[in-house]
């Protein structure tokens, strides 16, 4: 990608694509480009934000405390957690990886509800998340 200033425009070039925006366009752009890129999504029980750092952390919904959230480098260490896990997988499987207390469960909870991990609870007692296709 490159982008160049050309006079009152600014180019941009991404992939042997140029195409040419005016200040006020390129401004929202960036404004549009920084808001996709720190977001919170919000799920039955669980919350996620993707920081501007390019952090990403994972909480129970509603919860006011930092012991009720995970935060991992990236939204790619998480994905490289789940895919980590056994087809069905439990707090325990969430305790080697170094998680305690109810972070693991949350994790759980989370991996079935992020559209992005292809997983089901299989059971709330004892809480069990079930991998629903090859990852």
């Amino acid at each position: 990608m490159a982008v160049e200033p050309d006079g009152g425009d600014i180019r941009v070039t991404v992939d042997g694509e140029t195409i040419e925006l005016s200040r006020e366009h390129a401004a929202e752009l960036r404004d549009a480009v920084g808001d996709a890129l720190t977001s919170r999504e919000e799920f039955f029980r669980t919350a996620a934000e993707h920081r501007e750092d390019g952090s990403y952390v994972v909480e129970r919904r509603g919860a006011e405390s930092t012991g009720n959230s995970a935060v991992f480098d990236s939204f790619a260490a998480v994905r490289r957690l789940f895919d980590r896990l056994p087809e069905t997988f439990g707090a325990q499987n969430l305790s080697a990886a170094g998680f305690t207390g109810s972070r693991r469960h949350m994790l759980v909870r989370h991996f079935a509800e992020h559209p992005a991990f292809p997983c089901t609870l299989a059971s709330r007692n004892p809480l069990r998340g079930e991998k629903t296709e090859t990852s």
